[in-house]
């Protein structure tokens, strides 16, 4: 049983995301909803929390990207995902680990030898 501690908020980081809807003035924010809903192809689809969203420096400095300048961002990131394939190239989005599958092929082998090596000794 998993006990809630009362001065920790619930998280939602787990949650998958769904793609942020087109507009006739896009901004950061859907760019940002297009990134973590995995849409870009880059990372798993769920909310990831940032320590300052995306564009704050931008807005910062007083030159907040234009809606142009944000729809053109956007169809080119999600772009290059179908350009590459349906479905992404990482691993993690296959959920399987290279390294894994390398390992326990390794001692298989092992095994295999080993097995041999008793019996050739015997």
């Amino acid at each position: 049983m998993q006990r809630s501690l009362p001065d920790v908020p619930p998280t939602h980081t787990i949650a998958p995301m769904e793609q942020p809807p087109d507009s006739d003035r896009p901004n950061v924010m859907q760019l940002k909803g297009d990134i973590d809903s995995g849409a870009t192809g880059d990372k798993i689809g769920v909310f990831d929390p940032g320590l300052s969203p995306l564009g704050t420096d931008d807005e910062a400095a007083g030159t907040p990207p234009k809606p142009e300048q944000v729809a053109a961002a956007r169809r080119f990131e999600t772009f290059g995902r179908w350009v590459r394939g349906s479905r992404p190239k990482g691993y993690v989005h296959r959920k399987r680990d290279p390294a894994l599958e390398g390992f326990l092929g390794l001692i298989a082998v092992l095994a295999v030898v080993l097995t041999v090596g008793v019996a050739w000794v015997r």
